[in-house]
């Protein structure tokens, strides 16, 4: 089978919008899931090659780098073309949902809000009752298991913030599906570095930010702790964890 390194003019502008899986021929695994149009299928290759630092795709890279040392290529499979960007949105997102090895750093666009959910979840996140902040906070969506990390751990490490804005941000709230479920005082912002946080593995990503903190008092708590979003926070397609109240 000829390898192929990019599309010809004519083929990009028929296949419009495209979502693609990004497949290890080593053992089979969907390792990425991307939306894209152009050559966005193949640029992931040529930006392995180009980068040799260790940044915030390391895990995708770093498995790109092992197949082609090991003299293999890269399976790109087009899994749905000829769309819109928003359709492509919905669709990455659904992909990613159904493979949940992938590396992608963050879930689809909405995963976290209108992802796969039991139906007790769902009944949870329409029927909870809406916070009200009267403080300063920062919302941090995580997806986690509960095997993988304590909420904290999940919560605290590592994001990419203004650093600007989280010298004002009162408390953290940990959200997942729309739900809070942790309240947490950050007493200190710090790189996201092994240094400042041995106890978090050894990657490095000088761009990311961490806090070290502490559970909220009771009275604070209590003003949030599994509540609901409100819905201004909660704009469907929007794929950024990081919100803020103010």
């Amino acid at each position: 089978m000829k390898d192929i390194k990019e599309f010809p003019v004519e083929v990009i502008e028929k296949i419009r919008f495209y979502v693609y899986r990004l497949i290890d021929p080593r053992n089979g695994e969907t390792f990425y899931v991307g939306k894209g149009k152009g050559n966005r299928v193949f640029q992931h290759i040529n930006d392995t090659l180009s980068k040799s630092d260790v940044d915030a795709d390391s895990d995708k890279l770093t498995r790109i780098r092992e197949i082609l040392n090991s003299g293999l290529k890269i399976i790109h499979i087009i899994h749905r073309h000829g769309m819109d960007e928003k359709t492509a949105i919905e669709v990455e997102a659904a992909l990613i949902d159904l493979f949940p090895s992938a590396s992608n750093i963050q879930g689809g666009s909405g995963s976290n809000d209108y992802g796969p959910m039991h139906s007790f979840e769902i009944l949870n996140k329409y029927s909870a009752e809406e916070a009200i902040f009267e403080d300063k906070v920062l919302m941090i969506t995580v997806n986690r298991s509960i095997t993988e990390k304590s909420l904290y751990d999940a919560v605290r490490y590592a994001w990419r913030l203004s650093e600007s804005k989280i010298k004002k941000v009162e408390y953290v709230l940990a959200v997942e599906k729309g739900i809070i479920k942790g309240v947490y005082k950050p007493i200190k912002w710090l790189k996201a570095t092994p240094e400042n946080f041995p106890d978090m593995g050894n990657k490095l990503r000088p761009d990311r930010i961490g806090f070290i903190g502490e559970e909220a008092k009771s009275d604070i708590k209590n003003k949030y702790i599994f509540k609901r979003i409100p819905d201004e926070f909660r704009k469907k397609g929007a794929a950024n964890p990081i919100k803020y109240s103010f």
